[in-house]
């Protein structure tokens, strides 16, 4: 049959059919993406890591169906910018994100912008470029309520989103699962692969625990210890909820699933701390029921020591990640994410894009290393110079760490993962290893920015 079509839209069609196969390819081969990243929850909170009475069987159902990773890090002690780090691929201190985002005024005395820059390079926006649907649901935290003027999550790359501490609607803090799976069941209808990040409150103050979970911990005896294990108790209870419906849906084979933290566990507060009322997501019980545990590790949140950086990690895709396996080999860091998960999805990095995280999906898939290739480097601009957060810069080389006070004279050493406790100081036995770290991160320091971009200011500063 003589084809009577306009001669110049021929051309166009096909090329239409060309990319739509290429994208149905790719997708074929794409796999769905969830990643969990808790809030305050330490290394020792997990009944898989021996906590005496802590219940969370859904995460110990991922540790026995995947691998895990001991020698993870988040790329600070507190939320905002360990948030900023997996969006982004870079170290925080990249962007002048330096401490936890609250009003203005308190990041004009900090030295920080109002929010995370849109217009950087974005996890979720290249994702979305590799032909993904993306969402995120549960915490922010990139800027935050009280600075009504930033932008919304929708404009860092989400195609969907329910979100609290951050401008806008507040999502309720217990949708968080609820929205996912709902994302999950449009995404599978549309046969499209999909990436959450599902951003949960646990175990952030305030804490909200549920009556049928307290019952569930009423032996204790002790209000902060039940309500603290309610409230993780909640927490687990939804993952499992999402894991039974990637289950439901014949999803789980073909989705990776990573469950983290963003920090070590909130320091206990004294009894007059006992309630607490954020703007966000409401009142509830305070930092009295802030009893996590690191596991041994020294430090809690706000410290550069592991009690503070060391946290969770769990990985799991059936068939490609390993099923009850520790890697205690592999130094991987908040910042290798972005690059790992794109190496994954087949995303690409843009061209002039300097990440400083590594692409990290062999150790993902059975192949650990113990060099990493690139140092990783923390900073604290707020530690005191006494207590467990007296850190205020700190790096990992190979398998040293090593810590530096506002103090010269605080220095440590460790020799990771071996003295991973962080109990035996080798500073004066290796001083050359001092020397050399010290330079690392000197050289480190004066690639950083002397003020924040100003594109990240809200209108509030000219009041």
């Amino acid at each position: 049959m003589l084809d009577k079509r306009p001669k110049a839209l021929v051309p166009r069609m096909v090329v239409l059919i060309v990319a739509s196969l290429t994208v149905c390819g790719l997708r074929a081969e794409q796999p769905n993406i969830v990643f969990i990243f808790a809030d305050d929850w330490g290394w020792g909170d997990l009944s898989c890591h021996g906590h005496p009475y802590l219940k969370t069987p859904s995460l110990d159902r991922l540790a026995a169906e995947g691998t895990e990773f001991h020698q993870f890090t988040v790329a600070s002690g507190v939320c905002s910018p360990s948030r900023a780090a997996v969006m982004t691929g870079q170290f925080p201190a990249r962007h002048s994100i330096h401490g936890h985002f609250a009003t203005v005024e308190s990041h004009v005395k900090r030295g920080m912008p109002d929010w995370l820059d849109p217009q950087t390079v974005l996890l979720p926006r290249l994702l979305q470029g590799a032909g993904y649907a993306t969402a995120h649901y549960g915490k922010w935290h990139l800027t935050n309520i009280m600075v009504n003027d930033a932008p919304l999550p929708s404009e860092y790359g989400y195609d969907d989103y329910g979100a609290f501490n951050c401008s806008g609607p507040q999502m309720p803090v217990h949708d968080d699962v609820k929205r996912s799976i709902a994302f999950i069941e449009q995404s599978a209808a549309a046969k499209q692969p999909f990436f959450i990040n599902l951003w949960i409150h646990e175990p952030h103050t305030p804490h909200y625990p549920k009556p049928q979970y307290r019952k569930q911990f009423s032996h204790l005896q002790d209000e902060p210890r039940e309500i603290y294990a309610a409230v993780l108790a909640h927490a687990d209870a939804r993952i499992g909820e999402l894991l039974g419906a990637l289950d439901r849906l014949k999803l789980t084979d073909n989705t990776l699933v990573i469950f983290s933290s963003d920090n070590g566990p909130e320091n206990t507060g004294p009894a007059s701390r006992r309630q607490l009322d954020d703007r966000s997501t409401g009142p509830g019980f305070g930092s009295f029921a802030s009893v996590g545990t690191t596991g041994g590790h020294r430090g809690r949140k706000r410290s550069l020591l592991q009690g503070g950086v060391g946290v969770p990690f769990f990985a799991k895709w059936p068939g490609r990640i390993a099923a009850g396996k520790v890697d205690d080999t592999t130094p991987i860091t908040a910042v290798d994410l972005l690059p790992t998960f794109c190496e994954i999805a087949g995303a690409k990095l843009p061209r002039r894009y300097r990440p400083d995280g590594v692409d990290q999906s062999a150790a993902l898939f059975g192949e650990p290393s113990s060099t990493r290739g690139k140092p990783i480097f923390w900073q604290w601009s707020f530690a005191s110079r006494r207590g467990a957060n007296w850190p205020s810069l700190a790096v990992r080389d190979g398998r040293w760490k090593m810590l530096l006070g506002k103090n010269p004279q605080q220095v440590e050493l460790f020799r990771f993962p071996e003295d991973r406790l962080e109990k035996t100081n080798l500073r004066a036995a290796e001083s050359a290893e001092v020397r050399r770290l010290q330079a690392l991160i000197n050289q480190w320091k004066a690639t950083l920015p002397s003020q924040p971009n100003e594109r990240c200011f809200s209108a509030q500063r000219s009041k």
